[in-house]
C-alpha cells in the first residue's frame, strides 16, 4: 500500500508539472512576438530621421522601409494568431488529454488485467518457497550451485531438466561437472552423449560416441548405449555393422520394449527385414482410442493371421493415422509417430511425405522441427533440402 501511495504521488507531480508548462507555453511566444514587433517600429523610426538628415537616398530608404515593413506585418499577425482564445484553450486541452490519458489507460488497465490485492513477494521469498513452479525450481538451484559451484549433487539433478528444456549448452555443463565431481554412472555418460548428439542436430559425434562406449562398458545391458552405437555405424555409412547391431538390440529386448518400434526402422533403413510387432504388443491404452485404433476383436484375430496379412493391418492402421494428422496437423507426437511407422514398414517416400508435411507445421529452426529432423536422420531420410 505504501508504495501504492509513492507512485500516485509522483504520477501527480509530474502530471501538475507538465500541465503548467503547457499551459503557459503560449505566453513566452507572444512576448517575444511583442519584442519584436517594438525593434522593428524603432528600425522604421531611425529609417524616416536618416532620411530627413540626407544620410540615406529617398530611393534606398523606400526599398528598406517597404522590407522592414513587411517583416513588421508578419510578426504582427503572428503574435496575433498567439492571442487567439481558441488556440490557446486548443493547446491547453490537448495537453491536459495527453498528460492524463497515460496514467488512467494504465491504472483501468491493471485494475481490470493484474491483481492489485495480492501483496508483493520479492524475489528471495519466491525462490524459498517455489511449490510447482519449474522456472522457480530452476533459478533456486542455480543459486545455490552459483554459492556451491563443488555440490556434484546438484549439477547431477540438473543437468536432465536442462536437456528437456532444450538448453543443452547448460546441460552438457551440468553433465560434465556432474561426471567430474561425483564420478561416472551409465545414466550420466548416457545423457551427455545424448545431449551432444542434440546439439549436433542428431548426429553421433565423437565425443558422444566415446561416452556411450564408456556406458556401456559400465552397464552391458544398457539399450540406449548400444542403439546410439549402432546409430553411429549407420552414420559413418558401415550399414552392414549397423544392421547387425540394430538386430543384436532387437533380439535381446523384450518384444513390448517400446524402443523396439525404431530399432525396427533402423533394421530396415540398413538393409534387413524388419519384423513387425506382434499384436499382443500394441499396448491396452490404444485399444479402441480414436479412429482407426485397434479393438479387442482386432487383436484377437490377429494373433491369428499371417505375416502378410498382419502387415497389411498395421499398415491400415498407419492409413488412419496418416488420415488423423491431416485433420489435426498441430501434434508432434503423431508427426513422429507416423515418420516411424512408414519407416518400418519401408515406405521412404511416404516417411519423406510425413516430414515435409510435418516441418510445415513445425519449422525445422523450432524445438519440434529439429526433433523432426533429428529423427529423419535416425531413419535414414534425407533432409537436404527439405520443405521448411
Amino acid at each position: 500500500m505504501f508504495l501504492w501511495i509513492i507512485l500516485a504521488c509522483l504520477t501527480a507531480a509530474v502530471a501538475a508539472v507538465m500541465l503548467v508548462t503547457l499551459a503557459r507555453g503560449a505566453k513566452p511566444a507572444a512576448d517575444d512576438r511583442a519584442g519584436e514587433i517594438a525593434v522593428y517600429k524603432d528600425q522604421l523610426a531611425e529609417l524616416e530621421r536618416d532620411r530627413n538628415l540626407g544620410l540615406i537616398s529617398a530611393e534606398d530608404a523606400g526599398y528598406a522601409k517597404a522590407e522592414i515593413g513587411r517583416r513588421l506585418l508578419s510578426a504582427a499577425g503572428d503574435a496575433q494568431a498567439d492571442d487567439a482564445p481558441g488556440t490557446r484553450r486548443g493547446m491547453t486541452v490537448a495537453g491536459i488529454f495527453v498528460v492524463l490519458l497515460v496514467p488512467i489507460v494504465s491504472l483501468s488497465a491493471y485494475v481490470t488485467l493484474g491483481s492489485p490485492q495480492l501483496p508483493d513477494q520479492p524475489l528471495a521469498a519466491r525462490l524459498a518457497n517455489p511449490g510447482n513452479n519449474m522456472a522457480l525450481l530452476v533459478a533456486k538451484a542455480e543459486r545455490h550451485l552459483a554459492q556451491n559451484p563443488n555440490d556434484g549433487a546438484g549439477w547431477d539433478l540438473l543437468a536432465p531438466i536442462y536437456f528437456r528444456a532444450m538448453r543443452l549448452a547448460d546441460a552438457e555443463l551440468a553433465y560434465r561437472n556432474a561426471i567430474r565431481l561425483v564420478g561416472t554412472s551409465p545414466e550420466r555418460l548416457s545423457g551427455l552423449g545424448e545431449t551432444l548428439i542434440a546439439a549436433s542436430d542428431g548426429i553421433v559425434t565423437e565425443d558422444a560416441r566415446l561416452a556411450f562406449e564408456e556406458s556401456l562398458r559400465l552397464s552391458p545391458d544398457n539399450p540406449r548405449a548400444r542403439f546410439y552405437l549402432a546409430l553411429a555405424l549407420e552414420q559413418a555409412g558401415r550399414r552392414d555393422e549397423a544392421r547387425a547391431a540394430f538386430e543384436a538390440i532387437a533380439k535381446a529386448s523384450p518384444a513390448d520394449a517400446p524402443w523396439m518400434e525404431l530399432v525396427q526402422q533402423h533394421i530396415a533403413a540398413n538393409g534387413g527385414e524388419a519384423a513387425p510387432p506382434p499384436a499382443a504388443a500394441v499396448p491396452p491404452a490404444a485399444v479402441s482410442q480414436g479412429p482407426g485404433g485397434p479393438t479387442p476383436d482386432d487383436l484377437s484375430a490377429a494373433q491369428e493371421m499371417s505375416g502378410a496379412e498382419r502387415q497389411e493391418m498395421i499398415r491400415g492402421m498407419v492409413e488412419s493415422l496418416a488420415a488423423r494428422m491431416q485433420e489435426d496437423p498441430d501434434n508432434i507426437e503423431g508427426w513422429l509417430r507416423l515418420i516411424r511407422s512408414y519407416a518400418v514398414l519401408g515406405d521412404q517416400e511416404k516417411a519423406t511425405e510425413a516430414l515435409n508435411a510435418g516441418l510445415k507445421t513445425f519449422p525445422a529452426d523450432g524445438d519440434e522441427g529439429r526433433q523432426l529432423v533429428a529423427l529423419a536422420r535416425e531413419v535414414g531420410l534425407s533432409v537436404d533440402g527439405v520443405t521448411q
